[in-house]
């Protein structure tokens, strides 16, 4: 029977010094997601929900519909990657979720995301 978990899921991140507004405590990190159908099992994302987590130790719930208005689907072997952002109050910070998918049969199943971190680099702090 084949499984369900051969997704992969690959993140990148990146501090977006424009975006962002430290007076006002507004620091705007980027993301960028691959996910990959490395399985058998063709199936659709539909919807995510993501856990935001400050340095301060304050939690966040997002979830809605596909993600940055898409719903992909994956035959076996295929990839889609976007991007997003994640603002947050302080300096650091980490994020984890999982997406929600669906087979042909219409069964559902999740796949989790690796915790991604995000932190304002070293040469940014000095100016603020």
């Amino acid at each position: 029977f084949p499984s369900h978990d051969n997704f992969t899921i690959e993140v990148k991140t990146d501090f977006d010094f424009d975006q962002s507004n430290p007076l006002q405590f507004q620091y705007m990190f980027r993301y960028t997601i691959q996910i990959t159908n490395m399985g058998q099992i063709p199936a659709q994302l539909v919807s995510r929900k993501w856990n935001i987590k400050d340095a301060k130790g304050v939690m966040k719930y997002v979830e809605g519909p596909g993600v940055v208005g898409a719903t992909p689907f994956f035959n076996p072997g295929d990839s889609f990657e976007y991007q997003s952002f994640c603002p947050l109050p302080t300096m650091e910070g980490e994020m984890w979720g999982y997406f929600n998918m669906v087979d042909e049969d219409g069964q559902t199943f999740k796949i989790d995301t690796p915790i991604f971190r995000f932190k304002v680099p070293a040469e940014f702090i000095d100016v603020y």
